[in-house]
């Protein structure tokens, strides 16, 4: 059985509150609750989730799994620091997000941390981390 750790950046702890428009109405336990009955039998899911930059790099400084999955949220766009930490560590990281960062606003648009990564999923709600977890299992 494979180890996944999902690791969610600020403000994600507000799924299914905010902005549901852009982001869903389904909170993140009952998100992770899915992802977990989906995978059942072929990946331990772990799960992280900070508002906080220095706690993200320190816990993927620490992953100790087969693959993370990062959605680092408004740091994505921001964070030399959690780039060159995902740089630096052997376990592979594909970044995440639930909306198309790429139709969003201009800032947005731009990830600073894609280029450390093995890949990117954006735009699919749910299945942006499903697609993950199954790269990571096949």
């Amino acid at each position: 059985m494979k180890k996944i750790l999902i690791i969610n950046g600020p403000n994600l702890n507000l799924l299914g509150k905010r902005e549901p428009d852009i982001y869903g109405t389904l909170t993140w336990d009952e998100m992770l609750e899915q992802l977990r009955s989906k995978f059942s039998g072929e990946a331990e899911i772990e799960y992280f989730q900070s508002n906080h930059e220095g706690d993200i790099i320190d816990r993927l400084q620490t992953a100790d799994c087969d693959g993370v999955v990062l959605n680092a949220g408004a740091y994505t766009h921001t964070s030399l620091a959690i780039a060159d930490c995902i740089a630096a560590i052997a376990v592979p990281v594909i970044e995440v997000h639930i909306s198309n960062v790429a139709a969003r606003e201009e800032i947005r648009r731009r990830s600073l941390i894609a280029p450390s990564c093995r890949g990117v999923i954006s735009g699919l709600g749910l299945q942006s981390y499903m697609l993950a977890i199954q790269y990571f299992l096949s």
